[in-house]
């Protein structure tokens, strides 16, 4: 069944070609992944997708028998309710079904003896069991926890903007709907809010639109991957790691093509060159194809290749050392006791959940923010580049090229040259018409890019980092990894990327709450997997815990056997029951100790057996030490 349809849609967005004959569809039950680089109108197809735009030519039509909700980068809820009312009061049957329920029940404490009223809660009962909605209050709470929102009755407006957006998610989440579109769903989620979405998202049988730069997330829920390349549109059926490898087949095959057609291109711009005085039909067509070619090539160059190589200022022995520092508000601690002395050259990673202290940290060292006890020093030479998770903050009516010249009109490079603030923009894949936007025209994803070449242009040898990978497309994060990968200088990053920490972070600060910060070595995948072996030791040690009770369960009861001393009649008897029983529970325990071999890859049959095993050892014990006791 096709969920939508996108047919030849263009969109020219300030005089210029966002959007150029799109056309693609989706089936029920398909995970799309829209991707492309800033500001080629991924967010443009979505809004004229659900309504919000109108294509210049073409039409994108969803379903019209089906329900489908949309997530957009701009938060779409209504601050004077509740955050519990933004989500009930959204328009579909269930919801819709509880206020009428509720509506009843309110007119009826006005009136308890109107028999209308109680026929109306009557049928609104019947409607709220056939839609399954008495638990759906239930539901919402524990989604807005995996959220981390637990202040139902707040009213929105009191709200940050973080917490606004999850509130947003939460609406299309529990929305009910066929067909979900999510423009950025990761955006201001922690990394466990991201993890817990994931796995929602990859198990349900949804059909789903969205766009995202996070690299896992994208290759655990997708199955199929759509790129918008300079207007052309490229599909491939797979995640996101079979994405890569099909492009860069792809790309090698399109080098080639390219290289062969600039070879012809040679021979014919000389022929062109000689200007033959008779054109016939054939050099008509020849010159027809020459130009055809020429079009092709300049299209080609204008595809920016974003590059970073700025100029680090040389860093001394000493660098930032933090010793007991302790910071707190009111009540809430945020950092406790927390030392440390950063080695050249280092790079590390903050981990923890929104709201626990790590921007707090970043303003201690930066000192935006003086601690409450300890102490922190600042090597002489230490020179601070910090990227705030709010952005760049310039006049807007200001174009690109006069935001970088405000700072430097030359820009010493990391190999000892210069470049004008014109080139280096080239570098940072603004073209020479993008260099003279007004920044208010840049997306969101060109002003991180600015941004970024704003802080790197001072040449810092200590890059703070606060949730850099926001709005950027995919291409520019590899450039930006391989970039902080060379950097010499130290690097702290804060961001819920898990494939970018990865990639560059040796270890992590870890919040653990309470002013707790634990220095773990390794990157966020190392930490995840730590976690994961602790919580299967604590399972495995409650398993453990509750075999040893049953064990000791059964030695109670050999026990009053154990403890008589004398031997009469009845110990000759049971002396000669002993000698009957354990040939019997050797030959058990050997049976249990093979059977426990055919079963090396079931973990739960593989407990079961070794506490029958370790039961079967205690009456064997219990036994000898029975037999021996008689003996004497």
């Amino acid at each position: 069944m096709n969920f939508l349809s996108v047919d030849q849609v263009s969109k020219t967005w300030h005089d210029k070609p966002v959007l150029k004959n799109v056309t693609f569809g989706i089936q029920q039950g398909e995970k799309v992944a829209l991707v492309a680089g800033n500001g080629q109108g991924k967010s443009t197809l979505f809004s004229i997708i659900v309504g919000k735009e109108n294509a210049n030519e073409g039409k994108a039509i969803i379903r019209k028998d089906i329900r489908y909700a949309y997530l957009s980068q701009d938060t779409d809820i209504d601050e004077e309710l509740t955050v519990l009312e933004n989500i009930l009061f959204d328009d579909h049957e269930i919801t819709r079904a509880m206020r009428q329920y509720n509506e009843v029940l309110d007119a009826l404490q006005l009136d308890p003896e109107n028999m209308d009223l109680l026929e109306r809660l009557n049928y609104s009962s019947e409607e709220m069991t056939t839609l399954d909605a008495w638990d759906y209050e239930a539901k919402v709470k524990q989604v807005l926890a995996k959220l981390r929102i637990d202040r139902y009755h707040q009213k929105a407006s009191t709200l940050s903007g973080g917490q606004k957006k999850r509130i947003a998610l939460a609406k299309v989440i529990l929305s009910g709907a066929d067909f979900l579109l999510l423009d950025e769903p990761t955006n201001h989620l922690d990394l466990d809010m991201i993890e817990w979405l994931e796995q929602f998202l990859a198990q349900r049988e949804l059909t789903l639109l969205l766009i995202t730069h996070d690299r896992y997330f994208l290759d655990r829920v997708c199955d199929r991957i759509i790129e918008i390349d300079n207007g052309d549109l490229h599909q491939y059926q797979g995640n996101f790691s079979y994405y890569i490898e099909s492009k860069a087949a792809r790309e090698i095959q399109l080098q080639s093509e390219l290289d062969k057609d600039r070879n012809l291109y040679r021979k014919e711009l000389e022929w062109v060159r000689r200007m033959p005085k008779a054109r016939g039909t054939k050099s008509k067509s020849r010159t027809e194809a020459f130009s055809q070619l020429d079009a092709k090539l300049k299209s080609q160059r204008a595809k920016l290749e974003v590059r970073m190589d700025v100029r680090t200022e040389r860093m001394g022995t000493k660098i930032m050392e933090l010793h007991n520092v302790g910071k707190s508000y009111g009540e809430l601690s945020i950092v406790k006791g927390f030392t440390y002395a950063f080695k050249r050259g280092e790079k590390v990673g903050i981990i923890g959940p929104n709201g626990v202290g790590k921007s707090t940290l970043l303003n201690l060292m930066m000192g935006l923010d003086e601690p409450d006890s300890g102490k922190i020093v600042r090597g002489e030479t230490l020179k601070i580049g910090y990227y705030s998770q709010q952005g760049i903050q310039v006049d807007e009516s200001k174009k690109v090229i006069d935001v970088v010249r405000d700072i430097a009109d030359w820009i010493p490079l990391s190999n000892g040259n210069k470049l004008t603030a014109s080139h280096l923009l080239l570098q940072f894949g603004f073209s020479y018409d993008k260099q003279h936007d007004f920044v208010v025209k840049l997306s969101g994803g060109e002003r991180r890019r600015l941004y970024l070449l704003t802080i790197l242009m001072a040449a810092p040898n200590f890059l703070i980092l606060d949730e850099p990978t926001n709005d950027l497309d995919i291409e520019t994060l590899a450039v930006l990894e391989d970039f902080l990968q060379a950097f010499q200088g130290c690097l702290l990053v804060v961001s819920h990327d898990r494939f970018f920490m990865d990639r560059l972070v040796e270890h992590c600060f870890i919040f653990k709450g309470a002013g707790d910060v634990q220095d773990f070595p390794g990157n966020y995948s190392d930490f995840r997997q730590y976690e994961e072996l602790q919580e299967e030791e604590r399972r495995e040690n409650a398993k453990n815990t509750h075999v040893k009770k049953e064990v000791v369960a059964e030695i109670k009861e050999i026990e009053p056997v154990i403890n008589r001393k004398k031997r009469s009649y009845k110990e000759q008897f049971e002396m000669e029951q002993i000698e009957k029983e354990l040939p019997e529970l050797h030959q058990k325990k050997s049976s249990l100790e093979q059977e426990l071999s055919l079963w090396a890859n079931d973990y739960d049959r593989i407990v079961a057996i070794s506490k029958e095993i370790e039961i079967t050892n205690m009456k064997i014990d219990a036994m000898e030490i029975r037999w021996l006791e008689l003996c004497d």
